[in-house]
């Protein structure tokens, strides 16, 4: 454990001198956060009326939303479609760190000595893997820490705050954003282990958004509502592509050929 938490420490102050970054692990949550705190304030000085939302008066007939007005029902709607972006963050995040990890240090050739140290290739993994994931984790329940003190502040009444602290949220955020995270991080050392360009790992680690990005398209469309079961099951789906991409990752991380290969 103490090679692993040596490596971490490293990694780590690695991330506070790489100015870049450390952008996308403070800023890129800042903004993703921001969103939906800002469409929040907007929508309650709105001044809408039930008449202005004749064309979606669904939303109203839904039980979740008993007893709230046009405002309200629209602020829990907007703001529970707002949760796929919570999930960005543990996937862009250590995107960014585990592939500077490691194409950054082939690159300055500071990856070498630690290859040829004794520590096993699973701990080496291990240890790279807690270092992206960790930040991850910790800036999504942040910046869910964060949206529901703006929701506060914004006056967002108590029946909405209500919507925001449902188990859906914390399924999504305590169940499925961990997964998500070891998704990003292994799929991201595949291609490290691989690549020979930060940007282009980076590029073809980021495909791990996509599914996200659809998926808030559906949900603001409306073909996909979302709810604690959608959450468990791509929590199963996810939890599974982990298994596979953790066992791959060690496999293919061949440490002589990368030893060889960048001499």
């Amino acid at each position: 454990m103490s090679a692993i938490s040596t490596i971490v420490a490293k990694e780590w102050a690695g991330v506070v001198r790489n100015r870049t970054v450390l952008a996308v692990v403070l800023i890129v949550p800042l903004v993703i956060t921001a969103i939906p705190i800002v469409m929040l304030a907007v929508m309650a000085n709105l001044g809408i009326s039930q008449s202005d939302f004749a064309e979606i008066g669904y939303l109203l007939n839904n039980p979740r939303f008993d007893g709230m007005g046009p405002v309200e029902a629209m602020q829990a709607v907007m703001a529970s479609n707002m949760l796929v972006l919570f999930l960005m963050m543990p996937a862009m995040v250590p995107v960014t760190i585990a592939t500077n990890s490691i194409v950054g240090e082939k690159l300055t050739r500071s990856l070498e000595p630690l290859l040829a140290t004794p520590i096993s290739t699973t701990q080496l993994l291990v240890a790279k893997g807690a270092a992206a994931a960790v930040p991850g984790i910790a800036t999504a329940w942040a910046g869910y820490l964060i949206f529901l003190i703006g929701a506060r502040i914004f006056s967002v009444s108590d029946r909405v705050f209500t919507i925001f602290i449902d188990p859906m949220w914390l399924v999504a955020l305590l169940v499925l954003a961990p997964l998500l995270t070891v998704l990003a991080v292994s799929a991201s050392i595949i291609v490290s282990s691989r690549a020979t360009d930060p940007a282009a790992a980076q590029q073809v680690g980021g495909l791990v958004v996509l599914p996200l990005v659809l998926l808030l398209i559906c949900t603001l469309s409306g073909v996909v509502q979302l709810s604690g079961v959608v959450f468990w099951i791509a929590a199963a789906v996810v939890a599974a592509i982990d298994v596979v991409l953790l066992r791959l990752g060690v496999r293919l991380f061949n440490r002589e050929s990368i030893l060889t290969r960048w001499k």
